[in-house]
Parts: C-alpha cells; structure tokens; sequence
C-alpha cells in the first residue's frame, strides 16, 4: 500500500508493524521513511506522530491493513479470533489521529457471515469518532486496475465529516479499439524471467545476475525499462548486483513428475497447487501464516511451463511489485511478504482517487 500511495503523489511518513524482519524489508524499500515496530494494540496515536515528526501537521490519509486471517473465506474462519479486534485498534488510531481520510483494507469475508458484525462495529467506531464512511463498502478485483491476479480485497473510505466523500475507483479498459481485450496476464508479467533451474547459484543465493529475455510491455515498466507516466514515486535503480528473489525451490523427482503431468489451469490432485496457464491470470497468492499461527506455507502456483513452484520474484511480477523492490531473502518470509501485501497498481488506483478529491 505504501508503494501505491507513493506512486500516487503522497509522502509516506511512517510505517508501522509489529513483525522486526517486516520493518527491515520496509525500511530497505524506503529509507526515507521512519517505522514503528509495536502491536497496534499497544500504541497510542502521539507516540506514531512522535515518531514520524508530525506534531502539527495534517495527515491527509491514515491506510493500513489489519490481520485478516479470522476474517477469510479461506481457513479457519472465526468471529472470535484475537486478530479481529486489530481493526477496532485502527478505528482508535483514525480517532486519535484525525486524518483527513483514512483507508482499510481487508479479505472479502469481512463483508459477510457473522464476522460482518465486526465491520459494522468498525463502522460504528469511526462515526462516532466524526467520520463518514462510503458505502456501500465494496471489494475491489486487482485484475481490473492492471494485475495480472484475481485478488478481491474490500476498501473501507473515510473523510472527515464537512470534507468532500471520497469515490472509489473505476475499473480500467483493457479493449481495444477493435475490440480485443488485451489486460496483462501471467506470461506478461514472468515471461521474460529466467528458468532459475538452470543456475545451480540460486540454490544459494537468491540474486540472479544474469541477462532477461524479451519483455513485454507491462514487464518493461516492472524493469524500468520504460518509463511509467503515471508513476510519481521516487526513483530507485534495481539492485546492482542482479535481480533478486530467485531463490530455487528443491522438489523432490517424484514431485517434478506430478507437476509436469498438471495441466495448465488445474489443480495437481495430491498438493492441490495451482499450474498457472500463460494466457490466463493467476489466482490469489496467499502468504500463510506465522510462527503464532502454525507456521503454515500457503499453497504456491506451479509455473506454466517448468515443473517447479514460481519464485518469489515471479510472485512479485504477478504482484505488480517493480524488479528494485527486494523481498526478504528466504521463500519464507519472502512469500508472505508479497502475499500479505496490497498489489501496488490497486493501491495506486485508490489513492488516486484521494488525490483528485483533495485536489
């Protein structure tokens, strides 16, 4: 989201999570920026402007991304799980903060079933706290703002009440004048990626430093071949020394086999991993869970043509992430990482439209 934000025109001030080895990717990402590593639970509104040195000043957008496991669809869906009342907490922070706006971004589940109290005691809260809130609150589809991934994640949009509401943002044309809908998809974004199977280096490293192979249009962008009119972030060259998130997984020979016999869109029947297809989108990439939770890996698409799960630099393409974004270095925390995190292109469509508002 930050990225998203940054794209857009904002200055992020400051980051906070709870997670050290997260802040670390963060602050790597954007050594500008100053970061809290606290539970939201146990910190006040004053210590967050303390910190980022906002003592005075308006804050024109509050966003973050509460946990949202108790809340999926996918899982262990419980209205009782601790992790719940971290939205209540983001509630507390818009009420102490006062921004101008404020985002919250979550699974789809939020809108329904029992749970669906909890946003409405979110809703509530805000109110109380001087807030309007768009509804009806919708989820948005990060394949409609340019990703080539079918990821629904609902946006709660707050204001100040006198300010102008905020709107959400219109999916993009993907048509051509003839006709032809032509919206990135999985072989844009990774085709150009090398077959890290080849490089017996990335069992040990997961920079790759060699040359890519042809990209498309949406991958040239992702490089910084080609420049991104719409992008008003700072600019960061990609790491010098290779492209990073290239580390290889080992399968075993039994496992290679009953992913090469996958065909392109189904599922492999014993793992139930997902073989992407070239020309299609890929599915939700999922990050499980931490060490807390059981420490579960969330199930990784089989590449289209390789017999092996995609990298994390792949998953990061699929993401909208750009090639100078690094990741942590292990598949671990690397694919939570990316899993965990809103595709920058649909944060930069939502503040977008806080842009054109506050303009």
């Amino acid at each position: 989201m930050s990225l998203g934000f940054e794209q857009a025109g904002f200055d992020i001030a400051v980051g906070v999570d709870s997670d050290p080895i997260h802040l670390e990717t963060y602050s790597r990402n954007f050594p500008g920026c100053s970061t809290v590593c606290a539970d939201i639970s146990r910190i006040t509104g004053r210590q967050i402007l303390s910190k980022a040195r906002l003592d005075g000043r308006d804050i024109h957008v509050l966003f973050g991304g509460p946990p949202c496991q108790g809340f999926s669809l996918i899982g262990r869906r419980r209205a009782d799980d601790s992790r719940n009342a971290l939205i209540y907490h983001f509630a507390r922070l818009v009420r102490e903060l006062k921004p101008l706006y404020f985002v919250a971004e979550n699974v789809e589940g939020l809108l329904r079933g029992e749970v669906a109290d909890v946003l409405r005691s979110f809703v509530r809260r805000v109110k109380r706290a001087g807030y309007g809130v768009v509804e009806t609150i919708i989820s948005l589809d990060a394949s409609d703002f340019g990703v080539p991934q079918r990821r629904r994640r609902v946006f709660i949009l707050g204001y100040q009440k006198g300010l102008p509401a905020l709107e959400y943002p219109l999916p993009l044309s993907f048509s051509n004048p003839d006709g032809r809908v032509v919206r990135p998809c999985v072989w844009d974004a990774i085709g150009d990626l090398p077959n890290v199977d080849d490089f017996g280096q990335l069992l040990t490293t997961d920079v790759f430093r060699g040359p890519l192979g042809s990209p498309s249009d949406y991958a040239s962008v992702l490089r910084g071949d080609r420049p991104d009119p719409e992008d008003a972030s700072r600019k960061r060259k990609r790491n010098p020394d290779g492209l990073t998130g290239c580390l290889r997984t080992v399968h075993s020979p039994d496992t290679v086999r009953r992913f090469a016999h996958t065909g392109p869109g189904t599922h492999e029947p014993i793992s139930r991993f997902y073989r992407l297809t070239q020309n299609g989108l890929a599915p939700t990439l999922r990050a499980g869970t931490g060490r807390s939770h059981g420490s579960f890996t969330a199930p990784r698409p089989i590449h289209p043509i390789y017999p092996r799960c995609i990298t994390v630099r792949e998953a990061a393409r699929l993401h909208s992430f750009p090639d100078w974004f690094s990741f942590h270095p292990t598949k671990w925390h690397g694919f939570r990482q990316v899993g965990n995190s809103v595709p920058p292109l649909l944060a930069r469509a939502i503040a977008r439209s806080i842009v054109r508002t506050l303009s």
